[in-house]
């Protein structure tokens, strides 16, 4: 007597099924590698350009910064700065520094900011009326406090520089306005 041969292929065909359910229940428990350590998700990239040209003045400004966020209310880090300013015939200074950030955010719309700016001066001065040109080299700091309006990663403020003094010819006012860009 012959035995039926459907059976066995039906246990087959049922073996190969559970196997592909198991293999699909088995991949979803898997876990996707991070692409980006929890440290990096933290930091942010930023600063600020700056570009103003006139009848015989020319400002160029660049400052980018990098911050890491603490906290949704406590952001620190470092920036670079470096600019250009030239009146015609008259004078040019450039200006080279490094600066350490701090931005407090007691709720998501205002951020409060503290800025410790070192910088090295060149400040060169066109020979006029009869005086020599001259060249002025220093080093400067100033201590920027601000506030501001914060919008998604933008913020729009004014910051004070409280370390300013009127006759250290590097700002001409001790009040600056800011915009801040994050991403």
């Amino acid at each position: 007597m012959k035995k039926n041969a459907s059976p066995y292929y039906l246990k087959s065909i049922f073996i190969f099924i559970v196997l592909c359910f198991c293999e699909n229940v088995i991949a979803q428990y898997q876990q996707i590698p991070q692409s980006r350590s929890p440290f990096w998700q933290n930091v942010q990239f930023g600063g600020g350009l700056g570009l103003s040209i006139g009848s015989g003045y020319t400002e160029i400004s660049v400052a980018p910064s990098a911050i890491y966020n603490i906290n949704p209310y406590l952001a620190t880090g470092l920036g670079l700065q470096a600019s250009y300013v030239s009146s015609k015939n008259n004078y040019n200074s450039g200006i080279y520094g490094a600066s350490i950030l701090t931005f407090i955010n007691p709720i998501p719309e205002i951020q409060f900011s503290i800025n410790l700016n070192e910088s090295y001066v060149t400040n060169h001065y066109e020979a006029f009326y009869g005086q020599n040109g001259y060249t002025d080299q220093f080093w400067n700091t100033a201590l920027f406090l601000g506030a501001g309006y914060r919008t998604g990663n933008v913020t729009i403020g004014l910051a004070y520089n409280v370390l300013y003094k009127e006759n250290d010819n590097v700002y001409s006012d001790p009040l600056m306005p800011f915009v801040r860009a994050y991403f």
